[in-house]
Parts: C-alpha cells; sequence; structure tokens
C-alpha cells in the first residue's frame, strides 16, 4: 500500500561510536531524571518530617487541654478537644504513613540511579575500548592498503618486466629469422 503501513526504522548512526554516545546520552538523561525525582522526594521527606514533628506536638498540647477540661469539669470543651485529639493522630497517622512511602521511594529512586551511573561508567569504558579498537582497526586497515598497494606495484613491475622480456623474446626471434633468411 505504497508504504503507508511499513515500519520506519530508526535512524541508525554512522558510525558505532555515535550508537555509543547516542546509549550514553539516554542513561545521563534519565541518570539525571532519577537525581531531580530523588532530591523532589528527600525535600518532601524532610517537610513530612517537620509536619509529623507538628502533628506530635499538637496531639500532646490537646492532651493536656483535655486534662485541664475534664479537671475543670467542662465536659463539652473535653468533647470538642478529644474530637481535634482523633483529627490530629488521623493527620499524623496519614502523615506517618506517607513519609514512609517516600521514604521506600526514595530509596528505589536513588538505587535506580546508582544503576544507571554505574550502568552509564560501563558503557563509557566499554566506549573507550571501541574507540580503541576502532582506531587499531583502522591503522590496520591503512598498513594493509600500503601492503596491497605494494603488492599492486610490485605486480606492474612484475607484468612490466615480463613484457620487456617477451620484447626481448620477439626481438631475438626476429634476429634468427633474419639470419635464416639472409
Amino acid at each position: 500500500m505504497f508504504g503507508l503501513f511499513r515500519k520506519k526504522k530508526a535512524a541508525t548512526p554512522a558510525d558505532p561510536l555515535g550508537a555509543f554516545d547516542q546509549v550514553i546520552e539516554s542513561f545521563e538523561r534519565q541518570g539525571a531524571a532519577l537525581r531531580r525525582s530523588a532530591a523532589t522526594l528527600l525535600a518532601l521527606r524532610g517537610q513530612l518530617a517537620r509536619d509529623k514533628e507538628r502533628y506530635e506536638a499538637r496531639g500532646r498540647d490537646i492532651d493536656a487541654r483535655v486534662l485541664k477540661a475534664a479537671d475543670a469539669g467542662d465536659a463539652k470543651a473535653e468533647k470538642t478537644l478529644r474530637n481535634d485529639r482523633l483529627e490530629a493522630q488521623r493527620m499524623l497517622e496519614q502523615t506517618e504513613a506517607a513519609l514512609s512511602k517516600v521514604q521506600v521511594d526514595g530509596a528505589l529512586l536513588v538505587e535506580a540511579a546508582e544503576g544507571v551511573g554505574k550502568k552509564l561508567a560501563e558503557l563509557k569504558e566499554e566506549r573507550q575500548s571501541a574507540r580503541a579498537r576502532l582506531s587499531a582497526d583502522v591503522l590496520v586497515t591503512d598498513a594493509l592498503k600500503q601492503q596491497v598497494e605494494h603488492f599492486d606495484r610490485v605486480l606492474r613491475l612484475d607484468e612490466a618486466r615480463d613484457e620487456v622480456e617477451r620484447a626481448h623474446a620477439l626481438a631475438e626471434l626476429y634476429r634468427e629469422e633474419n639470419k635464416e633468411r639472409g
């Protein structure tokens, strides 16, 4: 159907080192994104830790006020304060749950960033090795080209020598033929 449904091939770089560079660049972007996300979670963890301390302090404050209201015999104030204490406890539990999740997720992101960092270091090392091998291959290829050129020159020289010998042999034949005739 005129190529409409044909899959497009991914553009491949002309040189093998370009492929390494593309993958390395991708891993660097991925690592940067992981580090940014980990930093965001670390900042959130700090905020949640402060919120937890604030809700704990609020709970202690409400507990003290409940005792004062109970001592004073103010049942209505005591009931309201107990409801406030339940709300503070729910907020504390939600904050602790969020803090726990952030710590787990942060640890996973840090671990993933370290993994990407290790893989990136391995790829960079492999690229250096590939670069060295390619350089050596180029040197060997150049040396082989020079050998082939030298061999071609030797062959042309041999052909020229053969041609000169044929010419001498032909001249010798004509000389002998002329001697026999004459």
